[in-house]
């Protein structure tokens, strides 16, 4: 079962138009089930390269806040299943916090949200990374 509102949907998109716009790339929102986004950079005949892929995830706090970083680890898996340079983007309030996933040191442990009813993956194993130097931010304007 599905949780995504329109709001997280909203705030993912956001996210991902602020990165892409930021280093010129285009994105495809994949399926369902896949990971959130591949990434494109085009030439000037408009043919595009597979540049990396992007998940993004949501962070209900600003910057200041958001540490630490919460990240699954079967999207972890998922992620480096991937042949190019996959790329974690929180969305937060004011900007985004985004690093190569690769360059993150991070902590492993049971995590997750408050049970819902048909869910199965609100409690399992997480990643969870403190600030590093590795990770960058990028503010709203």
């Amino acid at each position: 079962m599905r949780f995504e509102k329109e709001s997280d949907i909203r705030r993912e998109l956001k996210a991902i138009e602020f990165f892409c716009g930021t280093y010129n790339l285009d994105y495809k929102k994949l399926g369902e089930w896949d990971i959130d986004f591949s990434l494109h950079k085009f030439n000037k005949n408009r043919s595009g390269k597979l540049v990396g892929y992007a998940e993004v995830k949501g962070r209900n706090k600003n910057i200041a806040d958001a540490y630490p970083l919460p990240l699954a680890i079967r999207k972890i898996h998922s992620l480096t299943e991937k042949t190019k340079d996959p790329i974690i983007i929180w969305a937060c309030y004011d900007g985004i916090i985004y690093a190569k996933l690769k360059k993150l040191n991070g902590v492993i442990k049971q995590g997750g949200r408050k049970p819902r009813k048909h869910s199965v993956n609100d409690i399992e194993l997480m990643a969870y990374y403190n600030e590093q130097t590795d990770l960058n931010i990028i503010y709203y304007d």
